[in-house]
């Protein structure tokens, strides 16, 4: 039995047409009757599982929402994206593009993922921050402020947050073909010392010559 059907309630966005959906059954949270979010044909999300799109979002085009993913508030998936696993998108979000969000990844507030861009684990992208490119976000790595990652920038753990001052100088360091870093501007605590002071990823850390030199940093 479906899950869901689509009401003859629609609104019109650019020229394409968004049917509103009901639950057919109850399943997690959802009780059969409910009301739903926004898609404009039944393969944007799935018949299965507990994926399920609520309040004001919409899903359209290609987009696909399935597995136990979650879309609500206001937020946006289309084109070719796919949200999927116990993946979250809300707020005022969009994902769009060929991304994918998948695994407990949650993407919010007016945070963007597009391009290739792939977000996944338990990743965190929020505030007004943008994963773009063939950027790669996952394991407990949390995007933030105005940050913007793009490229073949690849975020495993830790935080990337940034609200840029107009006389900061940010670097971009290439370390190898697969990883990048960002740093804002990198210096000497003292050229005598076996530490070196750098900014990265907008926290100002102390580490050991040795390591920045292995990272060319210095």
């Amino acid at each position: 039995m479906n899950k869901f059907k689509l009401t003859k309630k629609t609104k019109e966005y650019f020229g394409i047409t968004l049917y509103q959906i009901e639950a057919l059954k109850d399943f997690n949270d959802v009780k059969k009757g409910e009301k739903g979010g926004w898609i404009e044909k039944e393969e944007n999300l799935s018949q299965e599982n507990n994926a399920w799109v609520s309040g004001d979002a919409r899903v359209y085009g290609d987009a696909e929402v399935y597995g136990d993913a979650w879309v609500y508030g206001d937020a946006w998936v289309y084109g070719d994206a796919e949200v999927s696993g116990d993946a979250r998108v809300y707020g005022d979000a969009r994902v769009y593009g060929d991304a994918w969000v998948y695994g407990d990844a949650w993407v919010y507030d007016n945070a963007e993922v597009y391009g290739d861009a792939r977000v996944y684990d338990n990743a965190r992208i929020y505030d007004n921050a943008e994963v773009s490119g063939n950027a790669r976000v996952y394991g407990n790595a949390w995007v933030s402020g105005n940050a913007w990652v793009s490229g073949k920038l690849k975020l495993i753990g830790g935080c990337f947050y940034h609200y840029k001052k107009k006389e900061e100088k940010i670097e971009h360091i290439e370390m190898n073909e697969d990883y990048e870093l960002l740093a804002c501007n990198p210096k000497l605590e003292d050229e005598k010392s076996d530490e070196v002071e750098i900014t990265v990823e907008g926290k100002t850390k102390t580490i050991s010559r040795k390591s920045a030199e292995a990272l060319n940093l210095i």
